[in-house]
Parts: C-alpha cells; structure tokens; sequence
C-alpha cells in the first residue's frame, strides 16, 4: 500500500461511533477524582469495553526522551493510582529516576479518556509481595525471571526458561520476585474527556490544591 491510500484509509475510519455514547455533566460529578474515574469504570465494564482497567504509563528515559507502555491499574483511592513493575526493567528504572509519571485509559466504545499525572513513590514492600502472590502462576514465572526487554535469541529460549521458572513457582508458591515494585501515583491533576459527534467535547479537569480539588472546564 502507498503512503497516499494508506493517508486516505487512515482519514475513511470513523470515530466516535455509534448513537449510544454516554452523556457528562460536569456540574453533577463528585469532588474528588478517584470516585469519578470509579463510575466510569463501571461503566465501561457495564458497556463491555474490554480491559478497561488497562492504561498507558509514561515516563521519560535518562536523556529526557518520552517513553510509553500499557499495563494494568492495580487500585485507586483517595491517596494513590497503583500499579506494579519489575525494577530493573526499563520502566522500572525510569520511575526510581525520575520520580513522575502520566497514566491515561481510552474507552473507545465510550468516546472517553481519563488523563492522570503526578509524582510516584514505591509502596511498602509487604504490598508489593502481596500483588506478586495474587498474579498467575504463569505470570509469577515470567516476573521470577528478570528478562523484560533483554534481547532475545529465539522463541525456543524463552519458552524453556519460562517452563523452568513455572515450575519453580510451583515448588515454591510463597515465592516473591525481590524487585517486584508496587508504585502509587499521587495525582495532581486528572482530566476526564467524553467525547462527542460534533465535535463538542467535554474536558473537566481536577486539580489537587492545598485544601483538596478545583475543579475546571477545558477546551475541545
């Protein structure tokens, strides 16, 4: 395909589509953010939307260059947006670094984006061994391994060093990855868009003062 019909095929797709989207109102949402973005969870659960609860985690690497990768939001309450990472992977030491991050989730079915930054810190280790005790088994393995993102020879390698640590994890259930890392985001400002046909888009944003939070209406 040329990059003139893939421009045109990019351009044909439609957006915000479907005649259910959801309404908002800014003027009727709670006054903090943690318990707007639980609504529309359940609702985009309730939708069907599938893996609502995955995100897109930002970072930036040591020479200041962005970096981005989706994982799963673990909780959210009033104090933090948690999620874990392995600490000597590239994310991992990109968050010990740099100490900040950006977290965003799209629900595409909903026309909706929550928007999410603020400083991060790792949470108590006993948190983090009980997030790793609560993964798969399959998923304990690959974490046991401390691979992510090393080069790779071939499939073959990864699928007997995998086999090899399942089978470590079932001989040891109580085992923990020792640099398995639960991190919270501490936000300080997190946006909700819904989006709309016309183009009328609704932008609210909470801001984190001193007192507690500001809410405030965005541009499209």
């Amino acid at each position: 395909m040329e990059h003139g019909s893939l421009r045109e095929l990019l351009r044909g797709i439609e957006v915000f589509a479907g005649d259910d989207l959801p309404g908002f109102d800014p003027a009727d949402t709670p006054p903090a953010p943690d318990a707007l973005f639980v609504v529309w969870l359940r609702a985009a659960l309730a939708a069907g939307v599938r893996e609502p609860h995955a995100m897109t985690l930002s970072t930036v690497d040591a020479d200041g260059r962005p970096d981005a990768r989706v994982l799963i939001v673990k909780n959210v309450d009033a104090e933090s947006w948690q999620f874990a990472v392995h600490a000597d992977s590239p994310k991992g030491r990109e968050l010990a670094a740099h100490g900040s991050a950006a977290l965003t989730f799209y629900w595409p079915r909903q026309a909706r984006q929550v928007r999410v930054r603020g400083p991060v810190s790792a949470e108590p280790a006993e948190r983090g061994a009980a997030d790793f005790l609560a993964r798969s088994p399959e998923a304990r393995a690959e974490a046991l391994l401390g691979t992510q993102s090393r080069p790779l020879s071939d499939l073959a390698e990864r699928d007997r060093r995998t086999k090899e640590s399942l089978a470590r994890v079932e001989r040891e259930p109580d085992l923990v990855a020792p640099a398995w890392t639960l991190y919270g985001l501490r936000a300080e400002q997190v946006e909700f868009w819904q989006g709309d046909k016309g183009r009328r888009h609704t932008r609210l944003v909470y801001l984190r003062e001193a007192d507690g939070w500001r809410k405030q209406l965005l541009w499209p």
